[in-house]
């Protein structure tokens, strides 16, 4: 049987390196103070030797975990079929991983699942949370809030108390002004709206979007959807059975325009000739393989998730390090990004 290789120690880096134990600690607990030529050797012995960073002893002296909660408040069969989680998941973990800090992904299933992700955060695994896909009612800003942790939210706050809350979005409301202006500069004159799920914020900004640009609309042009593909299918057979003499489409995302244009073509109607269809979100496997390829407002998915984890590491603990890119910005800021009509075949 091999014996076990002992693990490289601080006091062994200390001695490589010809410092004391302490500077060793300061340049890995990444802290300022230490002179540049000492902190090279520093590092060159913890390369040679190997040495990992005991986190959990770190993280007594940086206050610090280095792992960061991102909670979608969604099933993960929603999750890992919508292709806007992953987008805005790439964009949080681009930014995280340039800090050398870890993603923890908690999903929530059900009620009793908002009570285990209390607990966990709670719990001081993490450093801070980033919380999107909210609903209404839902109990997680609650939660999040009584765990006491540093939070970030995807989307404008809609429930009671957000008001202070932290949060990166987009110009949800100007898009779909932008999306129905366009359609009705092309002459279109019984212009529809699929909605998304309206227990949350960006449907309803969309929605008044939509009213800005048609303060009187037929009500019967307005059919709910929930942004998945099938639930886009139901919204256009309603719309269709309602008022069949539509000639235009405003889908709140682009998985319910798809969902349109399926339902569009199995009913003989052609696009853009008899019905002109627009979307929201521009994400590019849905928009540009799309039957015709999708008319849709951009929003900067990846950028909101970036943006979203760059705020919270301004707000978490620091230590005595810091992080230049980060650090001198606004900690309190709220971000909405600006949205960009993106014009292909469908209209």
């Amino acid at each position: 049987m091999s014996e076990a290789v002992a693990r490289p120690t601080l006091e062994a880096v200390a001695a490589r390196a010809g410092v004391s134990r302490a500077t060793v600690s300061r340049v890995v607990n990444g802290e300022a103070g230490v002179r540049e030529a000492l902190a090279a050797k520093v590092r060159r012995a913890v390369e040679e030797l190997g040495y990992v960073p005991n986190r959990a002893a770190r993280s007594l002296v940086t206050r610090r975990h280095d792992a960061v909660a991102v909670v979608i408040a969604e099933p993960e069969t929603r999750v890992f079929a919508d292709p806007f989680f992953a987008l805005q998941l790439r964009g949080i973990s681009k930014e995280l991983t340039a800090h050398d800090v870890q993603l923890v992904l908690l999903l929530t299933e059900g009620r009793a699942d908002h009570a285990r992700v209390g607990r966990y955060l709670s719990g001081g695994h993490v450093d801070g949370a980033l919380v999107f896909s909210l609903h209404l009612d839902d109990p997680l800003p609650g939660l999040v809030q009584g765990a006491g942790v540093p939070t970030v939210f995807g989307g404008r706050p809609g429930w009671a108390g957000g008001a202070d809350a932290r949060y990166v979005d987009c110009d949800n409301r100007g898009g779909a002004r932008a999306a129905v202006r366009h359609l009705a500069g092309l002459g279109r004159t019984r212009i529809a709206h699929i909605t998304g799920a309206l227990d949350q914020t960006s449907a309803v900004d969309r929605l008044e979007g939509f009213r800005d640009v048609l303060p009187s609309p037929d009500a019967r042009l307005v059919a709910e959807g929930d942004f998945s593909p099938a639930g886009g299918e139901l919204a256009m057979r309603h719309l269709l059975d309602r008022c069949p003499d539509l000639d235009a489409v405003f889908a709140a995302n682009d998985l319910s325009a798809a969902g349109a244009l399926r339902v569009l073509r199995a009913a003989g109607r052609r696009v853009p000739d008899d019905v002109a269809v627009v979307g929201f979100d521009d994400m590019l496997p849905v928009a540009e393989q799309a039957d015709p390829p999708l008319t849709t407002v951009r929003q900067d998915i990846e950028e909101m998730g970036r943006l979203m984890a760059a705020m919270l590491l301004r707000g978490r603990p620091r230590g005595s390090g810091r992080h230049p890119e980060t650090d001198d910005a606004d900690e309190t800021a709220s971000v909405v990004l600006p949205t960009e009509l993106v014009r292909r075949e469908s209209a």
